[in-house]
């Protein structure tokens, strides 16, 4: 019989991906004829004083190995959100937790995870299908292993929370403060999972462990403080300086004209566009912006936007070009601003 190997260190979400890919058996090494002990009574095949086990049945092998998966992940009780789940598997696969982390043991099991190679998780163990319509798949795991690498891999998650909130002031009021507490909150709701899982598993934690709200309270009150100046050149009626400010002051920064410590410049560009046969006026917006950290003198977050737009009426010919840029930096900008803050990894030194 042939099995399949995957951990299942990381959240929910992660499993079923990791899991949906790989059943690439052929249908030739599935049982048919009458039916396991394990489809009706799992425990009887599978003692739960060793092993925790769990059936799921569809109307394809792929499906059926995925949800007894899923009903394993649900008897260990995870429940990350999927952003959350994909954002810690993104650390661990691309090595960033690595730098984390204090010492070579702890190094060993961040690659061991990364890798998802040789190590005790959970596999298909069996799968039937009744000859008319379902398949039947049982995922199995070893509890006592399993529980060790679960307490290897939440003690890891607890230093890399230590290290991500011990900083400097100058470190913490600033953008990679805000998102080392938000990557220790996405670690932290990951280790209540773990916990779940090796209690589920007959294993004890002795380690305090608790959520992600106060590290994610933390971020909120750390964007609150960092000081974010605006500057636009060759606006109309403060439209465009307004729309960024909405963008800005909704993710919760505090804009302020004194000594801030990042700053958005922006200029904008309007001009007339001259159309031949065509009786409308028209007009070309550009604006051009650049979101920087004056103290490092960096360019974190560039934003362009240029639309041409008519009318009958010159007044709304401008109207309509203003509107236009209004609207792309309510939502493109917003969006480049989320993206950029989510993506910022920073290491430990």
């Amino acid at each position: 019989m042939l099995k399949k190997n995957i951990l299942i260190l990381l959240p929910l979400m992660v499993v079923l991906l990791s899991c949906g890919s790989s059943s690439g058996r052929a249908d030739n090494d599935v049982r048919t004829g009458r039916a396991p002990l394990w489809v009706t009574s799992v425990e009887s095949v599978f003692p739960a004083a060793q092993y925790a086990a769990a059936v799921g049945y569809a109307s394809t092998r792929e499906e059926a190995e995925e949800n007894a998966f899923a009903a394993l992940a649900s008897f260990l009780g995870y429940s990350v959100e999927r952003t959350a789940a994909s954002f810690y598997r993104q650390a661990v696969v691309n090595g960033v937790m690595e730098s984390w982390v204090d010492t070579a043991e702890m190094r060993s099991n961040i690659r061991a995870a990364a890798s998802m190679n040789d190590l005790i998780g959970a596999e298909i163990r069996d799968v039937w299908f009744d000859s008319k319509d379902t398949y039947y798949a049982v995922a199995v795991m070893e509890k006592s292993a399993a529980a060790r690498i679960y307490g290897g891999m939440l003690r890891v998650n607890l230093a890399v929370i230590n290290n991500l909130v011990n900083m400097t002031p100058n470190e913490r009021n600033s953008l990679n403060g805000v998102i080392r507490f938000r990557f220790a909150a996405v670690a932290a709701d990951v280790n209540v999972s773990y916990k779940n899982a090796i209690l589920q598993l007959g294993g004890a934690v002795s380690e305090t462990v608790e959520g992600g709200d106060r590290f994610r309270l933390e971020a909120r009150n750390i964007i609150r403080t960092i000081p974010m100046g605006i500057r636009v050149s060759n606006d109309r009626n403060g439209r465009i300086s307004g729309a960024f400010t909405r963008s800005l002051t909704n993710y919760g920064f505090n804009i302020s004209s004194r000594n801030p410590r990042y700053m958005l410049n922006a200029n904008v560009s309007l001009m007339p566009v001259d159309l031949p046969d065509n009786p409308n006026v028209f007009y070309r917006i550009e604006v051009n912006a650049n979101l920087t950290d004056t103290e490092m003198g960096l360019v974190l977050l560039p934003y362009n936007f240029n639309n041409t737009d008519g009318h009958f009426s010159r007044a709304e010919a401008e109207n309509r070009s203003f509107l236009a840029a209004e609207r792309n930096i309510g939502e493109d900008f917003t969006r480049y601003l989320t993206e950029y803050l989510t993506s910022l990894m920073p290491r430990i030194r």
